[in-house]
């Protein structure tokens, strides 16, 4: 298994990995892969921890692209946002959640 950056992606950025980023399409309407999770109790408390700045970059972008997607336009090409500087900025805090749930649940299965 290729080594891995939470902050950066996978260090290895494989033809078929930039091939699949690119024909998502989200990129075009200069969305971050973590824009675009789908957004259960997990996540949304993790977008809730952001920092301030973050979280209106966060709104920023998806605000865009849904204008842009009402508009059926996409940004010019030089303004996507390519495969090796999509930053997975909401990772760190998912991974928090995440393991802050798995030890609650572990702690009820006990008492």
């Amino acid at each position: 298994m290729p080594s891995y950056i939470a902050r950066k992606g996978p260090m290895l950025c494989s033809a078929l990995g930039r091939w699949a980023y690119n024909m998502s399409g989200f990129n075009q309407y200069g969305l971050h892969r973590d824009d675009c999770l789908y957004e259960d109790e997990d996540v949304a408390e993790a977008v809730r921890r952001l920092p301030r700045k973050l979280y209106d970059e966060r709104n920023y972008r998806i605000m865009r692209a849904l204008h842009l997607s009402m508009t059926k336009t996409v940004l010019p090409k030089d303004q996507w946002i390519k495969y090796e500087e999509d930053v997975k900025y909401l990772e760190p805090y998912l991974q928090e959640v995440i393991a802050e749930r798995e030890e609650r649940e572990e702690w009820n299965k006990c008492h």
